[in-house]
């Protein structure tokens, strides 16, 4: 059934392309480029609260590494380490694994084996834009994300998958294309949740009102109060329990 949508969308979007292309040409052209966020790449939390640490793991796109903040204490991975301490009462030990830009298939050539060693309790996987835009096949995308599930699960994390974010809510953008990648970002969540169903993962969508007040001046990315909001909902959705082992005896 996902392979005949994705045919649908090529058969809705071919019509388009003439107006489409050169539409995306001139957005990446004049889109506002902001940089990662500051600071170190990894930090705690909590270093005064009793317990054993959570080890947070975030990896991924430039969401992991902040851009849209000026700040990696102010982006999702500070903002979500502090909500888990408040939440669990125990340090989090967090690192952020990303790169603007990436996609999950890249991840699993240059940043999937700077982890693998870590010992990593929860590892939440943040990908999808850069597969929208760049027409990443859904066969690449599903078998790259079984990749890196597997692979960190097979390390004893927990995984977590953040879903593919609505593409058609992002204001730098023109409509048109807000509206095909929109369309194409549901179909690779779609192929995301199959994922993590499959595999034992979470699945968290992204709970964000796209409005002004929570983007970034690019209107792409999350500001610091969108990224606060953001790792709210997060902490008090994730779950920190072990994979289940029938899942992991499925893979």
């Amino acid at each position: 059934m996902s392979r005949w949508r994705g045919l649908l969308w090529w058969l809705a979007a071919l019509p388009s392309l003439p107006l489409a292309v050169p539409l995306a040409i001139l957005a990446r052209r004049t889109a506002l480029r902001l940089a990662p966020a500051a600071g170190p790449r990894r930090g705690v939390v909590g270093a005064d609260l009793p317990g054993e640490p959570l080890r947070l793991l975030l990896l991924g796109e430039s969401t992991v590494v902040g851009v849209g903040a000026g700040c990696l204490q102010h982006a999702l991975v500070g903002c979500l380490a502090q909500a888990l301490a408040a939440r669990h009462g125990r340090p989090v030990l967090w690192r952020a694994c990303g790169e603007n830009g990436i996609r999950v298939t890249q991840a699993c050539e240059r940043l999937l084996p700077q982890v693998l060693d870590d010992h990593v309790d929860l590892a939440l996987l943040l990908f999808g834009v850069n597969d929208t835009t760049g027409f990443t096949s859904m066969r690449r995308w599903q078998s790259s994300l079984t990749r890196v599930t597997d692979e960190l699960a097979a390390g004893g994390a927990r995984v977590a998958f953040c879903g593919v974010p609505p593409l058609q809510h992002f204001t730098a953008l023109p409509w048109l294309l807000r509206r095909l990648l929109g369309a194409r970002a549901a179909l690779l969540d779609a192929r995301l949740r199959q994922v993590a169903e499959r595999s034992g993962a979470g699945y968290y969508p992204l709970r964000l009102r796209f409005s002004a007040a929570y983007l970034a001046l690019d209107g792409f990315h999350p500001s610091s109060l969108g990224y606060s909001v953001w790792a709210q909902s997060l902490a008090a959705e994730l779950s920190l329990s072990p994979i289940p082992v029938p899942a992991l005896a499925a893979l």
